[in-house]
């Protein structure tokens, strides 16, 4: 009976490791869609600083990543895109054309806009965070997993604000124009200083708490390297 019993749970961990969602997956994608939500319609997640939000809602998204897994983690940032559609059609602001084709001047980019830099968030932090352990070495240390997760935090923050920042200018740098009162010729400086200012601190500021959240995680979770 131990002998059948020890082969039925190393099925689950191969059928875990396949992507088939088990009883622990579907809570831990609860808990994380249940904080994305909270921060979504709270001001702690979207922060109004001119014409556009600075963001703290793709930390979660970056910590799915790194902590559960590239899938994980691109379920968090559909979840993300989702609340970012919602929150453009229903709480508008001057630039919500970016992310709701149901704002006036929004059109289908308006989605992969919304949608695709969130989810590449969480898959693109697992894979840095796997790439800088890596080069770091063979032997795991609390300060490699910091670190990784630290650079997987500044990654995943640049991945979204340069795809959406990016995709901004060439589908839409007229209205982008028009929604921040300057000239056409102004848009992509203005984009630039985005970038290299609301975006950096984002990048900052996930960098840190990346480096402190995952890399307790990594170690309460068990997680080998």
């Amino acid at each position: 009976m131990s002998k059948k019993k020890s082969i039925s749970v190393k099925t689950v961990g191969v059928n875990e490791t396949a992507g088939i969602f088990g009883a622990r997956d579907i809570a831990q994608i609860a808990l994380l869609a249940a904080i994305i939500i909270v921060l979504s319609i709270t001001p702690l997640g979207y922060i109004p600083i001119g014409a556009v939000n600075a963001t703290t809602i793709h930390i979660p998204v970056i910590i799915a990543g790194v902590v559960l897994g590239w899938k994980k983690g691109g379920i968090a940032g559909f979840i993300f895109g989702m609340t970012s559609f919602i929150r453009a059609t229903f709480v508008p602001n001057l630039t919500s054309f970016l992310f709701s084709p149901f704002y006036p001047g929004g059109n289908f980019w308006s989605l992969v806009i919304a949608f695709v830099p969130r989810i590449l968030i969480g898959i693109g932090a697992y894979f840095i965070y796997k790439g800088v352990y890596f080069l770091l070495g063979k032997t795991p240390s609390p300060a490699k997993r910091s670190i990784a997760s630290a650079v997987a935090g500044f990654g995943g923050t640049m991945i979204n604000t340069l795809l959406v920042m990016g995709m901004a200018y060439l589908f839409f740098a007229q209205k982008y124009a028009d929604a921040i009162g300057k000239d056409i010729s102004l848009v992509g400086s203005a984009i630039v200083a985005v970038i290299t200012g609301n975006g950096i601190v984002e990048a900052l500021i996930a960098s840190v708490i990346s480096a402190g959240v995952c890399s307790a995680l990594l170690v309460a979770m068990r997680f080998r390297n």
